[in-house]
């Protein structure tokens, strides 16, 4: 599964000023960004920095996912939408909008194997939801035995799914072969950021009540790693190779990097008063995307040194973030 991508900001005493800078490696594609306050999607052309599409989605747009090919794109629209729009990114149009009435604050969305459905969190119901995009039709629904259910996690397999239960305060194992919940295992309060290994073997969640992130052993629920000091990890992304672990704070206003593999953190970097949220990795596992909510852009960092490289601009509020490989200027 691929999402992804993304010219430099200078950070003087906590403030941010544009510097421009070209894109480095000769990066070409498309970025798709979700504009929570503007009810749209921008479509950003990443040689040009020109933004070649603006389209409407659903009300309060959060979480994209982009399918391998690049050719499809989908949002959950949470804020009121009730709703998924899905993009036709070749032709900048969108496809359709699919009505989830039944299944309130559609969220977490992954793209399931095959990558014609998607399964979405209702956090509304406390159900895991497959729909399939082609037709639009909702398959059939999963209670997650969790309230609150935000996020949603699945390894390369697809078999399981990890949802994040706020208000619960648990972490949700839905098989989804099976069609039910396998277990639950309790977290610190209101777990929010979620993802796991390709094995899905390990899972990474952050809790915003206690702000630490955690690592636990996905079979027992065991914790074999953790890190505090965090305000509000609102997202938590491993890079494809699963050698590092990037979580951006939106309270704290920084993005903190850890060593997935000897579980030490390694760096951070502050961003001042910016509200970092969505984060995906380019396909080169080299470069990274971030959005600042405050700030209406997306920041390119380099992931070896966490220079920041530059930034794109995008529309009002911008959360998920997703990556074509289509050229489309």
């Amino acid at each position: 599964m691929k999402y992804f991508l993304a010219i430099g900001m200078l950070f003087l005493g906590g403030s941010i000023s544009a510097a421009f800078a070209e894109i480095p490696n000769g990066l070409t594609g498309t970025l798709i960004v979700l504009n929570k306050n503007s009810n749209n999607a921008s479509f950003i052309d990443l040689a040009s920095g020109l933004t070649i599409a603006t389209l409407p989605t659903g009300e309060g747009p959060h979480e994209l996912v982009v399918s391998d090919d690049g050719l499809m794109a989908v949002g959950t629209d949470y804020g009121g939408g009730d709703s998924l729009t899905v993009f036709d990114v070749q032709n900048l149009k969108v496809a359709r909008t699919i009505d989830l009435g039944g299944y309130p604050r559609p969220h977490g969305i992954q793209f399931l194997p095959g990558q014609a459905e998607v399964v979405v969190t209702s956090e509304t119901n406390g159900e895991l939801v497959v729909v399939n995009l082609l037709s639009g039709s909702i398959l059939g629904s999963v209670a997650t035995s969790g309230r609150g259910s935000h996020m949603v996690a699945l390894g390369q397999s697809g078999e399981l799914a990890f949802t994040s239960n706020l208000e619960s305060s648990n972490v949700s194992v839905i098989n989804l072969s099976r069609g039910r919940m396998q277990t639950a295992f309790r977290v610190p309060g209101r777990p929010e950021a979620i993802t796991v290994n390709k094995e899905a073997t390990e899972i990474w969640v952050g809790s915003n009540e206690e702000g630490v992130v955690s690592v636990m052993n996905s079979v027992t629920g065991k914790v074999t790693a953790q890190w505090s000091d965090f305000s509000w990890p609102y997202r938590v992304l491993l890079s494809n190779d699963e050698q590092l672990a990037v979580i951006p704070d939106m309270d704290n206003n920084d993005l903190r990097f850890i060593n997935a593999v000897k579980k030490q953190e390694v760096g951070k970097i502050e961003l001042g008063d910016a509200s970092p949220q969505g984060v995906v990795f380019h396909p080169n596992d080299q470069v990274l995307f971030l959005s600042l909510a405050n700030k209406n852009k997306v920041l390119v960092i380099d992931r070896k040194s966490r220079a920041v490289l530059g930034e794109y601009e995008t529309g009002s509020a911008p959360d998920g973030i997703g990556y074509s490989s289509l050229i489309l200027n």
